[in-house]
């Protein structure tokens, strides 16, 4: 297969009176930022800020003013598509105009050898008893409602209360103290050792642990350190796993689950939605991944490196909604931006070859999505996500990203009945 047949540059030059007026924004500019002896700031007439500064000086910021003119006219000229960010180079500048290079990546030949008859089947939905039972223990276990101990040792999985003060070499230290903490035994929430040596304790007992802080704990100056806390344990209480009785069907509020049979019915419809969502995703992806094996592509890497930058952004934004910053999460993963981009990019280009599949059976298959169904979906979109219709196009991308959305789904769903 031809190899980088898809990477164009297209030369476009601005000259005459769009440069002209390009140079005279630059000026304006320019002047501003200077300070010439006899002339208030920003009044330097143009020749003396020419001959001073030179007329080059202008040339950089006056292509910028320049660049979106010279894409446009690129784009005419060259009736390309890019499917990536166009590499911009200046070829030459000066006085007269300027000439840039456009690097136009387009989409690459895709060629797929079969995609009917892959023989690939949704796996069936069964829910046992097993797992019905395991939910509700794990509602039993959710709702158990919390009694003092008034005599015993504090005991793995007791809810314990206490004070405590740490200190690094006799001295206290910032976030080591807290008053009627609640600490469940067992959590793993606090410093390895810590909860452990709390086992055996009695109501009202005080007495020092010593602890070892994690070589990668976040703060630098407790990092692999030794510490003593004073602990003193105020209250033990244990958890009292509830009765399937009338007071927990109130308490879970459930539509038509009034008791046990009633309860494993609605356990088991959920179990059986949950399951059948988790097949059908991954009956998606395994009909995309043997595809993928039959289909042949060179991949620009400019469109995979487009890929890995959405993903990156994404994944910023995951952890935002945790607190978490990008800087935060390469201190606590002793990594970098780019050891995570390396990771991001099997993905990427996984999203990338599947992008270009589903394009290409939408084409063999001459799938195309009228405007009348584009409108109808985002009438449908706006509606369920309760906000005004131009409000969520904007959102989206507009009425063409509805369009492509659509058309995607069309294709895995033609995938499927291709592949029964």
């Amino acid at each position: 297969m031809a190899k980088k047949e898809n990477k164009h540059i297209v030369t476009v030059k601005i000259e005459g009176d769009s440069w002209k007026k390009a140079l005279d924004k630059a000026f304006k500019d320019e002047v501003q930022k200077v300070n010439v002896d006899g002339f208030r700031k920003g009044k330097v007439p143009r020749d003396i800020f020419e001959k001073r500064y030179g007329k080059e000086r202008l040339y950089i910021p006056a292509t910028d003013y320049v660049i979106e003119e010279a894409y446009a006219k690129a784009l005419e000229d060259s009736k390309l598509i890019p499917v990536a960010q166009p590499k911009l180079d200046i070829k030459s500048v000066d006085e007269s105009g300027v000439e840039l290079n456009f690097t136009f990546i387009t989409k690459p030949e895709v060629k797929i050898k079969k995609y009917k008859g892959l023989n690939i089947k949704k796996e069936e939905v069964k829910v046992t008893k097993e797992e019905i039972d395991h939910e509700i223990h794990h509602i039993l276990e959710r709702y158990s409602e919390l009694k003092v101990k008034e005599n015993g040792t504090v005991e793995n999985g007791n809810i314990t209360v206490i004070d405590f003060e740490g200190k690094k070499d006799g001295v206290a230290f910032e976030g080591g103290k807290a008053e009627n903490y609640e600490l469940e035994i067992g959590s793993g929430s606090f410093i390895p050792g810590f909860e452990e040596q709390l086992i055996g304790m009695h109501q009202g007992e005080e007495k020092d642990i010593e602890v070892t802080f994690p070589k990668d704990y976040p703060a630098q100056e407790l990092k692999g350190a030794k510490a003593i806390f004073t602990v003193k344990v105020n209250d033990i209480k244990e958890k009292v796993e509830r009765e399937l009785d009338s007071e927990l069907f109130e308490d879970l509020a459930m539509e038509g689950v009034t008791d046990r049979k009633s309860l494993e019915e609605e356990i088991k419809s959920n179990l059986e939605a949950h399951k059948e969502m988790e097949n059908e995703n991954k009956y998606v992806d395994e009909l995309l991944e043997a595809v993928g094996k039959n289909t042949e592509v060179d991949i620009p890497e400019e469109m995979v490196d487009e890929e890995v930058d959405r993903l990156l952004h994404r994944f910023e934004e995951q952890i935002k909604m945790q607190g978490i910053t990008l800087d935060l999460y390469y201190q606590f993963t002793h990594s970098s931006e780019k050891d995570l981009k390396q990771e991001l990019e099997k993905e990427a280009y996984k999203h990338v070859l599947y992008r270009l599949m589903l394009e290409e059976i939408a084409a063999l298959e001459k799938i195309e999505i009228t405007d009348e169904e584009a409108d109808k979906e985002a009438d449908n979109l706006s509606e369920k996500y309760q906000m005004n219709k131009e409000e969520f196009l904007k959102m989206f991308g507009g009425i063409d990203m509805i369009k492509y959305d659509l058309e995607v789904r069309k294709v895995i769903e033609l995938l499927k009945e291709l592949n029964k």
